[in-house]
C-alpha cells in the first residue's frame, strides 16, 4: 500500500513510520509512504496556508491554493483521498477493511478551522471521522486511521492475531493475562491453566460477550 500524507506539520507524522509495527512493514516494503508539506507550494514568500473565512468568524481556513498544488502533486485525483474532520462519516472496522483493499490513500490534514470546501468538493472521496469529538489538527486523526487500516494488510501481523480482535465478530475482545500466576493476591483463572483448548476458547467467547453487554451494549443492539 502507498501512503500519502498532506500536512502542514511533517515533524508531527514522520516518526509514526519509523516505529514500531509499522516500521517493520515499511522495511518489508508492504508499506510505502511520503509525507508532503503543504507549505512547499505556498506561493508568498512567507508560505501562507491559511487565511480568514469569507462571512466572518473564528479562525482561519486553510487555503486552497497551496493544498491543490499539494494534492496534484501525488496524482490525488487518481488515488482515493481522505480528509478526516468531525463532520465526516464515522470510521469503524469495516470501514478500516474497505480501506485496506486500496492500493494507494492520501490524506489531508486539515488545522485551524478546517480547509476550503473546494478542496473537498474537488478531491476528497471520503470525510470521515474517528468520534464525536474535535481534534486541533487532522494528523492525529489521519495517524489513527491509517494505523487500524495498514494492520489488516496481509503479511503485517498474524491472521490468528486478527480473527480474535474486538469487533471481528461484533462483540469485543476477551481479557487476557500473563505471567505471574498470581499478582498482588489476584489469580488468573484457573481455565487458562487447564491446557483444555475447547474449554479456553468457550470462556473467551464468553467473557467477550459478558464485557460486551457491559460496557458496549450499543454494539448488542
Amino acid at each position: 500500500m502507498n501512503i500519502q500524507v498532506l500536512t502542514l506539520f511533517p515533524e508531527m507524522v514522520r516518526p509514526y513510520f519509523s516505529s514500531s509495527i509499522m516500521k517493520r512493514a515499511v522495511e518489508r516494503n508492504l508499506v510505502r509512504y511520503n509525507i508532503v508539506n503543504v507549505r512547499d507550494f505556498a506561493a508568498d514568500k512567507h508560505k501562507s496556508c491559511d487565511d480568514a473565512p469569507y462571512g466572518g468568524g473564528a479562525g482561519m481556513v486553510m487555503k486552497p491554493e497551496p493544498l491543490a498544488g499539494a494534492l496534484d502533486s501525488v496524482e490525488a485525483g487518481r488515488k482515493r483521498t481522505i480528509f478526516p474532520t468531525p463532520s465526516g462519516r464515522i470510521f469503524d472496522q469495516r470501514y478500516a477493511g474497505e480501506l485496506a483493499g486500496e492500493s494507494d490513500l492520501v490524506f489531508i490534514c486539515g488545522h485551524y478551522e478546517g480547509i476550503d470546501q473546494r478542496i473537498i468538493d474537488l478531491y476528497v472521496d471520503d470525510e470521515i471521522t474517528i468520534g464525536d469529538y474535535v481534534l486541533s489538527s487532522g494528523e492525529v486523526a489521519s495517524l489513527a486511521i491509517i494505523d487500524t487500516v495498514y494492520r489488516l494488510l496481509s503479511g503485517v501481523i498474524s491472521d490468528e492475531s486478527l480473527t480474535e480482535e474486538s469487533f471481528t465478530d461484533g462483540s469485543l475482545e476477551y481479557p487476557h493475562y500473563t505471567r505471574p500466576e498470581i499478582f498482588r493476591g489476584m489469580r488468573v483463572p484457573e481455565v487458562l491453566l487447564s491446557g483444555h483448548h475447547e474449554r479456553i476458547r468457550a470462556w473467551r467467547r464468553e467473557q467477550g460477550r459478558e464485557k460486551t453487554v457491559r460496557v458496549r451494549p450499543d454494539l448488542v443492539e
